[in-house]
């Protein structure tokens, strides 16, 4: 059976097409409009927008990083300076192969061993857009080469850098200090302190020394280059420029001439020594030794080199006059007599009889005397004269540890000076209370009594006690010591001298100070523990030895430092101003493991004072500080 064929409704087919053509027709419609209104938006409404970015794409700015400052000593022999040289520097974020790179480039220069150990450092230490420096001071040749296959080198720049460069070298490492890169803890100073935009364009920052303390007035302001660049980025020609405001330049207190005599002085003896101006706090000398070449910093130190220098047993990265604590020893004794005299618990006539030892109370320990039979009768002048021990037992039981710490803290012992310089110890000056605190244990009667000639828990820097000679020199007045005398604008090239700081004035009976100063003026005379040292000096030296002890001594054994390592032997202190009659320098010197303060502490004070009043320079030293620079 056939079925019968449909037949098509041409009608609404035709219906069908025409709607989805309208449908179609408003859709291409709704999209064109669309497509021109945001046209409309974009080139008319929008107009000023997209013409400065597009204008954004062609100029770029340039940050330009300022000179930093110079730093000075007094007679203006340049300590610390810039010079200008081309770095090798590489961006990771544009190296596709890095050691594919690395290895071209060293087919290209000499990278040294040393110099790819830094880099691989440093690359650590950075982030992926920055560049990094892999070779600095590069010579003119090594430049044209570079240039010349820089087409091979993705990444690879050649930049003109600001290094910084420190003519005195080691000597003066831990006064200036050192520049080096720019790290993540930088950073987040620099952010905390809402600083991070005036570093756009550096990579240096001041880590220690002066560099750190002053690196806001050193570091001056960055610039701005507007520069016109090409599609790749290549700078095309300056538009506009805001020129960097160079850093201000530092005039020390500091004599680099002095500085090197006093390092020179010590030998090849370690220790420290800090040389001031009585009346105004200036800091004229201070030697830490040994010290580190700060040059070796200023680009990245070699990680080999880094730990030689950290891991040395002589540990040349620790500034001794700051940081070195110390047992005062004997130097103390002209305080605790002038805390005698003060408190009222001795008169300059009282005497007592030095058999040689002291006992307290219902005991038969022996605090021994550091002469053999004693010193016999002595008051409180002959006690500073000889160093009498005994005398200063008895004091000491007498003033009571409290008393003690009360009047020796007007001193500045137990806390920091104040120095313009980071890192500074505030050593320890021992009460009960400390005691307490510290060990939760009460205070013994025998801790008060070796504590009056500065030994048990007394720890104090050089600086401390350079300071306390200073107030013994000026009459009482405590003041901040400073290296930086004065500061240079580099806009006006003029010098604002930097004012002192006056901390305290010290109330002190004239009389009672003059009979401590009469007693240290002994100890540079005949009779006197340093009279050697004073032998033949044109000018009034008033001193004081000490000996700070390293091991312990068991009871009825004496000291023999002929049996001891070098690192086992007492250190040697000590303290000093001249000219007495009218102080201009006070010193304090501390030689590690030098046995005895009037035999290798003394003579370097006095190498010191001989420079400083007469000019005189020792006999087998050649003119050290500051060639270079005059």
């Amino acid at each position: 059976m056939l079925l019968a064929p449909q037949i098509k409704n041409l009608d609404r087919e035709l219906s069908r097409f025409h709607g989805r053509l309208k449908a179609g027709a408003v859709f291409v419609v709704l999209l064109a409009t669309a497509l021109l209104a945001r046209a409309f938006y974009l080139q008319i409404m929008q107009h000023d927008y997209y013409i400065q970015r597009a204008e954004s794409n062609r100029i770029s700015l340039v940050p330009a990083a300022p000179n930093r400052g110079l730093i000075l000593d007094r007679n203006d022999r340049i300590l610390a300076e810039n010079y200008s040289a081309y770095t090798l520097e590489l961006a990771r974020a544009q190296t596709h192969d890095l050691e594919a790179t690395l290895a071209m480039v060293g087919q290209l220069i000499e990278i040294t061993p040393g110099q790819l150990r830094r880099f691989r450092r440093l690359l650590a230490e950075s982030h992926e857009f920055e560049t990094v420096p892999l070779k600095s001071k590069l010579s003119d040749e090594e430049v044209a080469i570079l240039a010349a296959n820089r087409y091979r080198l993705p990444g690879v720049e050649v930049k003109a850098r600001l290094f910084r460069n420190y003519q005195a070298g080691p000597g003066m490492a831990h006064v200036v200090g050192f520049i080096g890169r720019i790290n993540d803890s930088d950073m987040k100073r620099l952010r905390a302190g809402s600083r991070e935009q005036n570093y756009r364009g550096s990579v240096h920052i001041g880590k220690t020394g002066l560099e750190q303390s002053y690196e806001t007035l050193l570091h001056g302001r960055t610039g701005f280059d507007q520069m016109e660049t090409d599609a790749s980025g290549r700078a095309v020609r300056m538009l506009s420029r805001i020129p960097p405001v160079p850093g201000k330049d530092l005039r020390l207190y500091l004599d680099a001439e002095l500085q090197a005599v006093a390092e020179h002085a010590f030998g090849d003896y370690l220790g420290g020594l800090v040389a001031l101006d009585p009346n105004t706090g200036g800091v004229l000398a201070l030697v830490s030794k040994p010290g580190f070449d700060p040059n070796l910093f200023v680009d990245g130190i070699d990680p080999e080199t880094w730990k030689s220098l950290n891991e040395s047993p002589e540990r040349p990265m620790v500034n001794r006059v700051l940081r070195g604590i110390y047992p005062p020893g004997s130097t103390i004794k002209p305080l605790m007599a002038l805390a005698g005299l003060e408190l009222g618990l001795r008169k300059p006539t009282d005497s007592i009889v030095d058999p040689g030892y002291f006992t307290l109370p219902n005991s038969s320990h022996q605090f021994r005397d550091w002469k053999r039979g004693g010193h016999g009768v002595v008051d409180l002048r002959r006690s500073i004269a000889q160093s009498c021990d005994i005398y200063y037992y008895k004091l000491a039981v007498d003033m009571g540890v409290d008393r003690m710490h009360d009047y020796l803290a007007q001193f500045g012992l137990g806390e920091k000076s104040g120095i313009d310089l980071e890192g500074e110890s505030s050593g320890l000056l021992p009460s009960r209370d400390w005691k307490q605190r510290r060990f939760k244990q009460a205070w013994y009667p025998g801790e008060t009594v070796i504590a009056g000639i500065g030994q048990g828990y007394h720890l104090t820097t050089p600086l401390q006690l350079a300071t306390a000679t200073a107030m013994l020199a000026n009459g009482g007045k405590r003041i901040e010591p400073r290296l930086v005398q004065a500061v240079r604008d580099p806009l006006d090239h003029v010098w604002q001298p930097q004012p002192a700081a006056v901390q305290r004035q010290v109330a002190i009976d004239p009389a009672n100070l003059g009979v401590v100063r009469a007693g240290m003026m002994d100890v540079m005379r005949p009779g006197g523990t340093a009279a050697v040292a004073a032998a033949g000096a044109p000018y009034t030296i008033a001193g004081k030895t000490g000996t700070a002890q390293v091991v312990g001594i068991r009871q009825g054994a004496r000291y023999d430092e002929s049996r001891l390592a070098r690192q086992h032997r007492d250190h040697a202190l000590f303290i000093a101003y001249a000219p007495a009659e009218n102080p201009a320098i006070a010193v304090a010197v501390m030689v590690e493991n030098g046995g005895h303060g009037s035999s290798v502490a003394a003579p370097v004070a006095r190498a010191v004072f001989d420079y400083y009043l007469t000019g005189k320079r020792p006999g087998n030293m050649k003119r050290e500080a500051g060639n270079a620079a005059e």
